[in-house]
């Protein structure tokens, strides 16, 4: 486990990200959000402040043999994954694993699903999201960037309509992670997903 000093301008970066998603969700034409909650009507997004102590530079302990996944989605459907390693780190003194998974038609983005003891009281019910390109998150180290900071909502915490894939049990964390997006409010007299 590393957890690395955050670079020049980390902070920045990850504002910027947090603004430019703000108005594509509430202006953009392809928002996820229903067009009632867009424009005028746009609640915001809501994050915790960036915590470096929440970004980490890991080793991805590939597995030689990749197995298939079956992942359930919302609308009771299934996806298919390869699980392809873990990254091993702590958080708030715990050891944790967390498993890294690709898409079954052969991408190399790990999507790193994960729900923690903040679900479904500060973050949404789900979990959330950390996608990983190796053009981006890889260093030359050849560890991975795994940065909480940019944990994501998924498409249907914000309308029911999307189909998400959930979060395996084996990435149900044991731990509090207080980075990255919070719960989006819910429509007013609509109890939280």
């Amino acid at each position: 486990m590393t957890t690395t000093d955050a670079p020049d301008g980390w902070e920045a970066a990850v504002e910027r990200e947090r603004e430019k998603k703000a108005r594509f969700f509430r202006d953009g034409p392809q928002s996820p959000l229903p067009p009632d909650r867009r424009g005028e009507a746009f609640p915001g997004l809501d994050y915790y402040d960036p915590d470096p102590a929440y970004r980490y530079e890991l080793e991805l302990h590939a597995y030689d043999d990749p197995e298939e996944v079956t992942v359930g989605t919302t609308a009771e459907g299934e996806q298919r994954y390869r699980r392809y390693g873990e990254f091993h780190l702590t958080v708030g003194g715990e050891s944790v694993t967390l498993h890294a998974y690709r898409p079954a038609d052969g991408s190399d983005r790990l999507w790193v699903p994960f729900r923690d003891e903040t679900s479904g009281e500060e973050t949404y019910g789900a979990g959330r999201y950390l996608d990983l390109e190796p053009d981006h998150h890889r260093t030359a180290e050849d560890t991975w960037v795994v940065d909480f900071n940019r944990a994501y909502n998924p498409t249907c915490a914000y309308n029911p309509a999307y189909e998400c894939p959930l979060v395996p049990t084996e990435n149900w964390l044991d731990v509090r992670i207080e980075a990255g997006e919070r719960a989006f409010p819910a429509p007013h007299g609509v109890e939280d997903a």
